[in-house]
């Protein structure tokens, strides 16, 4: 008795020891693994992330690196996009230097679903999408159209409307798929309102009116808005009151206040009129600019006119970003969550940050009279604001891609 209860102690622990040696072998298959990259560098997959409950933590689709990749990217032609902007057509207007084409985000911990055409056309199916800010979120529209309508073989089956007001449509007939975009650079009504006349020395906001813009997007499926580089100046003026009267009340406020204060009149309508089971809210973080390249080591007085490399230094932050309006955001959209509407902050700053020669510089369509000393001087005259198509703002659209899949899988 005494030997078989020997024996069978000695069968159990040869299984522990056994099973023990196997589970040390996978921790370390893993750990090897991750330290050489293999479990962050898959390429992409199709299916969605994660983003919701605790493992949202694991997956920040916001940290990460750009990978040179010229197999997958770029995900259409310049070319062959009817609806490209000359804005934004840089090998159309003479840039040579084409590798901006061919970057992909890789995020450290999860990977980004690759870009699908038409299956995000089957979710905005019956449905519409609309982008509302300024010349930055008309980027990443013209992005948006370029990529969906690259999967669209027959012309005939989409078309884009342009009547010259706030309001540009582009229409997926087949899946009755509407993607528009709305002009509305400082979100409430101001004196810049005008989609082609709105440059004036004195901005001016009409800080707790929104009306006239809202009801163009109000009964959206998705609404997409970003709104930071109209606000870039120490002060603007205020008005409260109407523009067509002259009992107004005008006052310079400091931008960073103006600001919350225009976020919270969007908020406030949010609330009202739109229905969080029905609407999908996003806003796009702010786009940074890279017009002073001392900022990354570069000559003093020279901007990204010239540039054909990243910026490599992780964590890098520019003056063209402003972290108090960052701040300002997301304490509205936290207010605005816990009075029961979710918007999603999709966090491009950081990941753009990186990309210095991104931008058009001069080769894009110049709109106006190139004087002399511009065209002796290029870089005086460089567009570091704005991004080339193909390129940055097209992972933008992929990081909003993953969301919109992921909000409508839930």
């Amino acid at each position: 008795m005494v030997k078989r209860q020997l024996l069978m102690l000695g069968i159990r622990t040869s299984f522990h020891t056994i099973a023990a040696v196997l589970v040390a072998g996978l921790i370390a298959t893993a750990v090897f693994m991750s330290r050489n990259g293999l479990l962050k560098e898959n390429p992409q997959r199709d299916s969605v992330p994660d983003l919701s409950g605790n493992r949202s933590r694991e997956c920040n689709l916001f940290e990460g690196k750009w990978v040179f990749d010229n197999e997958s990217y770029p995900l259409y032609k310049e070319e062959d996009c009817k609806f490209m902007s000359d804005q934004l057509a840089c090998e159309k207007f003479g840039r040579k230097d084409l590798s901006y084409k061919f970057w992909r985000w890789q995020p450290h911990t999860c990977d980004l679903p690759r870009f699908n055409g038409t299956k995000l056309l089957e979710r905005l199916r019956n449905k519409r999408m609309v982008y509302v800010g300024d010349s930055l979120n008309r980027g990443q529209w013209v992005s948006m159209v370029c990529m969906v309508s690259s999967v669209i073989t027959n012309p005939k089956a989409m078309y884009m409307h342009n009547n010259g007001s706030n309001l540009i449509t582009f229409k997926a007939l087949e899946y009755n798929a509407t993607i528009d975009y709305y002009w509305a650079p400082l979100l409430v009504e101001s004196n810049s309102d005008d989609p082609t006349n709105h440059r004036f020395p004195d901005r001016i906001v009409r800080i707790q009116s929104i009306e006239k813009h809202a009801r163009h997007w109000t009964n959206s499926d998705i609404i997409v808005f970003n709104s930071y580089l109209w606000w870039r100046m120490p002060h603007i003026k205020s008005l409260w009151g109407s523009f067509e009267k002259l009992d107004g009340i005008y006052k310079e406020v400091e931008m960073v206040r103006v600001y919350e204060m225009a976020l919270q009149t969007l908020s406030q309508w949010l609330e009202v009129h739109v229905n969080p089971n029905l609407t999908k809210l996003f806003f796009m973080s702010m786009s940074p600019t890279h017009e002073r390249a001392e900022e990354w080591g570069g000559k003093v007085n020279q901007n990204c006119y010239g540039e054909t490399s990243l910026i490599d230094k992780e964590g890098y932050t520019g003056k063209g970003s402003d972290p108090k309006m960052m701040s300002v955001l997301e304490n509205v959209l936290e207010g605005l969550k816990t009075r029961g509407l979710n918007m999603q902050m999709i966090n491009i700053t950081q990941l753009s940050e990186y990309r210095k020669e991104g931008h058009p510089s001069i080769y894009r369509k110049q709109w106006g009279t190139v004087k002399e000393n511009e065209t002796s001087n290029p870089s005086s005259n460089a567009d570091c604001i704005h991004w080339c198509l193909p390129g940055v703002p097209d992972v933008w659209n992929e990081l909003l891609y993953a969301y919109i899949l992921d909000h409508h899988s839930s």
